[in-house]
């Protein structure tokens, strides 16, 4: 198997099977994953992390407001 590829677990049966195998060796069924299906997954969690950086931030600047609104 080459450098950096890991076994995965059959969905199915829970088999291991190799990193690079398209079909679970115990059970037959599909296990590969497209990489442009995978681009698409990193391009999402890209994305989920720079919207919670920016609620967090939104999060701030409303406590902000509301503090300075706050009677003393």
């Amino acid at each position: 198997m080459p450098k950096g590829v890991r076994d995965v677990k059959c969905l199915y049966c829970q088999s291991e099977n190799a990193g690079n195998a398209l079909v679970c060796v115990a059970c037959s069924r599909d296990i590969a994953v497209p990489a442009t299906l995978l681009a698409e997954r990193d391009d999402l969690l890209r994305k989920r992390e720079a919207l919670r950086e920016e609620l967090k931030q939104a999060r701030g600047e409303v406590e902000a407001i509301m503090r300075r609104r706050k009677p003393s």
